[in-house]
């Protein structure tokens, strides 16, 4: 692995998120020498989802088709020779350990909303037969609160009133004259979500892809001339 690349130093797995100058998003350049020397550091075949902001959850096995990749925001696999490998530049990436198990998941806000992440907890418990308790989540780089300005629909969304006031992962932004806006803590959403969905252990977040502009890619970035490119979050299960 590179060293300025995020881990979750886990045992028993394989697991990073990769940073700025190794881009993974597009299909050209550096892309597939990029892929190539993530499968080598991984020691496994990364697979790559076509990432709808949705809920689907797929299970990653030899037979699934590379190409076209799977419509899905999430991937669950107990294959040691693949790894699941989510694509981000904003939206928060979130790794998932269980025993005999991986995960990983694509949650924007409106991933998050709908469930992403309590489908995969129950795809995880399925495949590797376990309990949510028996899983080791970590959150990878994402928006950061500082940066994530949202309106009346995104706090709807997570079952808040859209009134003038802080809330629960939401602080309201004051002095903004054409409608109520609120900061969004997208690692506060994630804990939420998934304490509610039976998940102890949850480590990582506290990075913002926006702000910290010399280490990440960001899709609001490149808005402001940033480079354009993203980042993978990956986890394989080791033999």
């Amino acid at each position: 692995m590179r060293s300025e690349w995020l881990s979750p130093g886990w045992t028993g797995v394989r697991a990073c998120q990769t940073t700025l100058g190794f881009n993974l998003g597009w299909r050209q350049g550096d892309v597939r020498a990029n892929q190539a020397e993530l499968t080598a550091c991984l020691g496994a075949t990364p697979v790559f989802l076509s990432q709808v902001h949705g809920t689907q959850v797929v299970r990653l096995q030899p037979s699934l088709p590379a190409e076209p990749p799977p419509e899905a925001d999430a991937a669950v696999c107990t294959e040691p020779g693949l790894a699941v490998a989510i694509l981000v530049a904003d939206c928060l990436p979130v790794l998932f350990k269980a025993p005999g198990g991986v995960a990983g998941a694509h949650a924007g806000w409106r991933g998050l909303a709908a469930g992403v992440l309590e489908n995969t907890v129950q795809a995880l418990c399925e495949a590797a037969a376990c309990e949510p308790r028996e899983i080791e989540t970590w959150l990878g780089a994402s928006i950061g609160p500082q940066a994530f300005e949202v309106g009346a629909e995104v706090v709807q969304a997570f079952g808040r009133e859209a009134v003038p006031r802080d809330q629960p992962a939401f602080i309201y932004q004051p002095n903004v004259a054409s409608e109520p806006r609120w900061r969004a803590d997208l690692y506060a959403l994630a804990r939420e979500r998934l304490a509610a969905a039976g998940v102890r252990a949850v480590s990582g977040g506290g990075h913002c892809t926006l702000t910290e502009s010399s280490r990440f890619y960001s899709f609001r970035g490149e808005l402001l001339g940033r480079p354009a490119g993203r980042m993978a979050a990956c986890i394989r299960l080791l033999a």
